[in-house]
């Protein structure tokens, strides 16, 4: 199929059209069409080729100026995001069947909006193109957490918006200046053949860095995210922690890195610092936390320090490790976000005190959040525990002191998720009003147990996706070694057939 992106692309956005036209039957066409290109990004696994780093399935069309192009194909480091958003999708459809009873066909459209969003961001291969994908997910989110959301929703969905928007305006402004530099947008043929200098470099990694530092959220820009997580409805908090967050650690990796080499090398120090105070300063609020969903916000946070630690060590170990995490993570939290849903739908509130002991009436329940609960924090098994490894160990060979530091937000992670499961899950069923709750229904077993399933499988066996993205971030590794070297006057040493 030689068009397989872009129907992967834009199959949600015609689901999205026949909402319009089919009103009462909005949920059953989302969930099909979510499902159909779930079962397209399988498709595309199953095709593509672990063994190069090259872009596959590339389509390529002329499309507005000279150097700006239809231009979409995935390599290892983006095919597995595609995988991600794909199967998050119909699990957020199903989470919202019964908990959204307002403006239904609205609602459905703009998750498939965003899903096409979502898509067009990781299969982008032109700067242009990418900016459009990127900064049009913020739309469908902003009306999400707006129209659907909790008491203090509008607020919410502001902050969420003029946050992001801030950031993405210097990266637009990047983006101009490396299309007058070079006279092309294309992202390939930037990698490969064009170079900035060095005071260039600094300047284009601050502007991209300030929009991928926002959507991550790195500390101190992560205010947005605890009050869009809080007022979101169930499935926007999925998506939130599921797929948008790894917008920016796939950003770092995909223009950071292989672009501005020398500039990435230069505020490491930098990333180090805030990846850490992330860690254990994000851990700490976590514990204070009255409500689940702001403790799981902030957990997503110091997961998220991680992530940009691991990527800027800039060994094999640690970018690879950065990817899994960022996998993983968008399993778990994305699992822990509706299991919170399973709660409130019967209760109508997020306070932990609220519950307790619960089980004694919701066995299953309690099985599956311990589950999500062990592996976000990072017990051998799971899906967590080999991206925090990983990165870990890439931080080790970097810098000893940055692994130990970072290894103080495990014991962290363990208290603060624990606390959460001990005061819901154990204890004395003592509140009356939890006398009568019920276990899971067929619909959200339904979504829950995949998802262990999943968690599980990557804990003890991660080999599929280190095949996907082995070559990939190999390739990404010695090309910013050459271009380090080309800056360093040393252009015999550039590798992988990149010009400069």
């Amino acid at each position: 199929m030689s068009h397989l992106l872009s129907i992967i692309t834009f199959l949600p956005l015609i689901g999205a059209l026949l909402i319009l036209f089919a009103r009462d039957n909005a949920r059953w066409i989302a969930l099909i069409f979510t499902i159909a290109d779930f079962l397209l990004t399988v498709v595309l696994w199953a095709k593509f080729d672990g063994s190069t780093p090259a872009f596959q399935f590339v389509e390529h069309a002329q499309w507005l100026a000279s150097g700006i192009s239809y231009h979409m194909g995935v390599d290892g480091i983006s095919m597995l995001f595609v995988v991600l958003t794909g199967l998050l999708m119909p699990f957020c459809i199903l989470a919202s069947w019964k908990s959204i009873e307002t403006r239904i066909p609205e609602y459905m459209i703009a998750f498939l909006a965003l899903e096409t969003l979502m898509m067009g961001v990781f299969t982008s291969l032109d700067l242009f193109l990418f900016y459009l994908f990127f900064e049009g997910g913020l739309i469908p989110m902003f009306l999400i957490i707006g129209v659907w959301g909790g008491k203090r929703r509008v607020y919410a969905s502001y902050k969420f918006f003029l946050y992001t928007l801030l950031g993405s305006v210097l990266m637009l402004l990047a983006i101009l200046a490396m299309y007058q530099y070079t006279g092309t947008t294309d992202i390939e043929t930037i990698i490969n053949t064009a170079h900035f200098p060095v005071a260039m470099q600094t300047w284009l990694w601050l502007a991209f860095f300030a929009s991928f530092a926002v959507k991550m959220p790195m500390w101190p820009v992560h205010t947005w995210l605890p009050d869009a997580h809080v007022e979101a409805p169930t499935a926007g908090s999925v998506i939130l922690a599921g797929i948008l967050l790894k917008m920016g650690g796939y950003g770092f990796l995909r223009f950071s890195l292989p672009m501005f080499a020398s500039a990435s090398v230069h505020f490491g120090t930098l990333v180090f610092v805030l990846s850490i105070v992330a860690i254990i300063w994000a851990s700490l609020v976590a514990l204070a936390q009255e409500d689940m969903k702001k403790l799981i916000a902030y957990s997503s946070v110091a997961h998220m320090g991680f992530v940009t630690m691991g990527i800027f060590t800039i060994t094999h170990q640690g970018i690879e490790g950065g990817i899994y995490q960022m996998l993983s993570h968008g399993i778990v939290s994305g699992a822990l976000f509706l299991c919170v849903g399973v709660v409130y739908d019967r209760m109508h509130t997020r306070e932990i005190a609220a519950y307790g002991g619960l089980v004694n009436r919701m066995p299953m329940y309690a099985a599956c959040f311990m589950v999500f609960t062990l592996a976000n924090v990072g017990l051998p098994g799971t899906g967590g525990f080999v991206g925090e490894f990983l990165t870990m160990l890439g931080a080790f060979i970097h810098n000893t002191w940055i692994a130990i530091f970072a290894a103080t937000g495990v014991i962290l992670s363990a208290a603060y998720a624990l606390y959460l499961y001990r005061r819901i899950i154990f204890g004395d069923l003592v509140k009356p009003a939890l006398q009568t709750i019920k276990d899971l229904s067929p619909r959200e077993v339904a979504i829950l147990a995949p998802l262990v399933v999943i968690t599980i499988v990557m804990g003890v066996y991660p080999k599929p996706i280190f095949d996907v993205t082995g070559a990939s971030v190999a390739n990404l590794v010695s090309q910013h070694r050459a271009a380090i070297a080309y800056d360093h006057g040393a252009p015999a040493k550039l590798a992988s057939g990149v010009r400069r």
